[in-house]
């Protein structure tokens, strides 16, 4: 049994590694090809005590909902402005249909006031937040099944804050 027991131990940890490398893949690619969509935050505190410098992020297109009558899971669909910016078309439960121009954000709502698409918090290096306070965009990539990934934020005049 002993025998076992390691075999057991060392197969289950190359099956680890093999997921967290094949995430990390995944998630590279997103960076390296993913659509930078831009969307307009709305205020929230930007400080907690126990997690260090943070800024809590809630977007504009979870506002004004009626998420009694939205799923649980789907996708949030959006289409861009010239310059980048996300405009709220509709939520759907399934990726289809899409129309040209428009891009899918995978939600979920955890209670009735959230709509959540996985990009709710941007940690930043102690002592930064004056300068992340001008944010007024949260940048994500996202991919043709609506995957999000959370790369800056931009201030007013669309430049990425550093």
């Amino acid at each position: 049994m002993k025998k076992y027991k390691w075999l057991i131990i060392v197969l289950n940890l190359m099956i680890l590694l093999v997921y967290f490398n094949f995430s990390v893949v995944k998630k590279e690619n997103l960076l390296k090809d993913g659509k930078l969509i831009l969307l307009s935050l709305a205020p929230v505190d930007p400080r907690s005590l126990m997690q260090g410098d943070y800024m809590t992020l809630r977007y504009s297109i979870s506002e004004n909902l009626n998420v009694n009558s939205l799923p649980k899971r789907g996708y949030c669909v959006v289409n861009l402005n010239p310059q980048g910016i996300a405009e709220k078309v509709r939520f759907q439960k399934n990726t289809t249909p899409l129309n040209k121009g428009e891009y899918l954000i995978e939600y979920n709502s955890p209670d009735q006031w959230n709509v959540n698409i996985g990009a709710e918090s941007f940690f930043f290096q102690e002592g930064q937040a004056e300068k992340y306070e001008k944010a007024k965009y949260g940048a994500i990539k996202v991919d043709t099944k609506g995957n999000s990934l959370l790369v800056g934020l931009y201030d007013e005049n669309l430049k990425n804050i550093k």
